[in-house]
């Protein structure tokens, strides 16, 4: 007996979303974000059950609590158990942010690719990758965070990354 499609689909396209949501440590602004309803934008949506995709194109915009996503595309994809498992932004500059916690301000982080891997709570930005991270900035052409260790990791040459990008960083001093 095969599962009905519809609901599938329906928590692919909406429940599926939840990118601060189930598969993340519960710090009080993620679960806040998981709590939060989901706002999607986009020109076109296709969605594959099987494959357990969601491809959203044409200036997507989206929002989920302090977590908000754009890009020209956005695929998110589900693991075999049907949880999120990756969100995928590409564009000229797709682009991606959280608040990790109330009392820290907002992480952002722009590339022409950007992986966020929901599990690990970990995001790779890539080609002209930029990421603001309380007031300190970096540049390169790779750059990876991992939101609840607060490490960043940067090269300057990468797989998808358009030449050599060198690393630039401002660090603010500690007050």
């Amino acid at each position: 007996m095969s599962r009905p499609v519809l609901p599938s689909l329906t928590a692919l396209a909406l429940g599926g979303l939840l990118l601060a949501g189930t598969a993340l440590h519960a710090t009080t602004a993620t679960a806040h974000d998981a709590r939060a309803p989901i706002e999607v934008e986009a020109d076109r949506l296709d969605l594959d059950d099987r494959a357990g995709t969601a491809v959203y194109t044409g200036e997507v915009d989206i929002r989920q609590g302090t977590l908000r996503v754009t890009g020209d595309r956005v695929e998110i994809q589900r693991n075999a158990a049907g949880e999120l498992s990756r969100a995928i932004a590409t564009g000229e500059r797709a682009y991606l942010e959280q608040q990790p916690d109330p009392a820290e301000p907002v992480v952002r982080g722009w590339g022409r690719t950007i992986v966020y891997h929901v599990a690990e709570r970990r995001m790779e930005l890539i080609d002209r990758a930029e990421l603001h991270q309380r007031g300190d900035t970096f540049e390169g052409g790779y750059l990876e965070y991992f939101l609840d260790r607060r490490v960043v990791q940067a090269r300057a040459e990468s797989e998808g990354v358009e030449g050599r990008q060198r690393i630039r960083m401002t660090l603010q001093p500690e007050q």
